[in-house]
């Protein structure tokens, strides 16, 4: 099967619809495809669809498939608009900090996004794509704000997700101690993959790197094994699609070697 892009509009709760991309690659016809679930699917394909340019994730594929890989299906789900700060902020983490930097309009309703993930998007997929479906073979990935609904999505459905990409995750919306409460309340059980990606070239990156190590470090303590984790620092990177697009490679990389080289919790 050749390559394909296709959109589709899906109902989301109280917005209308939403528009969700989904990446297919070349494939044998009874090939089944690992598959990323990812915020911001306006960003990812098309260089001239935002001023910010994209994640040219298809490029990316197409060099793991060059190496012999079979590749992955990649659902990009477009973000809001107006409402993206508050559709990829959870509020049961706890009191958001910080909220002059977020939009005017701005509610924490990320549980929301994360349910429109679970509830119509993947079951959507899972019935018209060749994807896998077992946790291995499925991943959330993100960046910014989307990077902190990917990191939440993966805890929260660590029995669906096995590796989650939070790129320049906002970490610093919470404060050190609702993180902790958060995260002790949660990890149990299956414990997904954490690839953590931040850069530091510029002010909002620096205070994101800054929360990204408090995560890091925060994480052992709550129980999560060192080597289920993997914190990239990519220092002069600024807190851009560029810097995205320029890490995506080695996310994707090692999410499709990751299952043959480690056993999953």
């Amino acid at each position: 099967m050749n390559a394909k892009i296709d959109t589709v509009c899906l109902p989301y709760p109280e917005r209308g619809e939403r528009t969700v991309w989904i990446y297919v690659p070349k494939h044998n016809d009874n090939d089944f495809l690992p598959v990323i679930y990812m915020t911001d699917g306006q960003n990812l394909f098309d260089e001239n669809a935002t001023p910010y340019g994209s994640w040219k994730v298809i490029k990316a594929v197409e060099k793991e498939q060059a190496n012999g890989s079979l590749g992955a299906v990649i659902v990009g789900i477009d973000n809001g608009n107006i409402w993206r700060d508050s559709e990829l902020t959870p509020k049961c983490i706890g009191e958001v900090q910080l909220r002059h930097m977020l939009a005017d309009n701005f509610t924490p309703e990320g549980e929301v996004f994360d349910r429109f993930m679970i509830d119509t998007v993947i079951p959507y997929i899972e019935s018209n794509y060749p994807v896998k479906t077992d946790r291995k073979n499925v991943a959330v990935c993100g960046s910014s704000s989307g990077g902190l609904m990917a990191f939440f999505s993966g805890i929260e459905h660590s029995d669906k997700f096995g590796l989650v990409g939070a790129f320049s995750p906002a970490f610093l919306c919470y404060t050190e101690s609702d993180w902790r409460k958060y995260l002790l309340n949660k990890i149990n059980g299956n414990k997904p993959y954490l690839y953590i990606y931040t850069g530091s070239g510029d002010e909002l990156e620096q205070m994101i790197f800054q929360s990204v190590e408090l995560i890091y470090d925060l994480l052992p303590e709550t129980g999560y094994p060192y080597d289920m984790l993997n914190e990239v620092v990519l220092f002069e990177n600024q807190h851009n699609e560029k810097a995205w697009a320029e890490i995506f490679p080695d996310f994707l990389h090692t999410f499709l070697n990751f299952q043959e080289e480690k056993s999953l919790c």
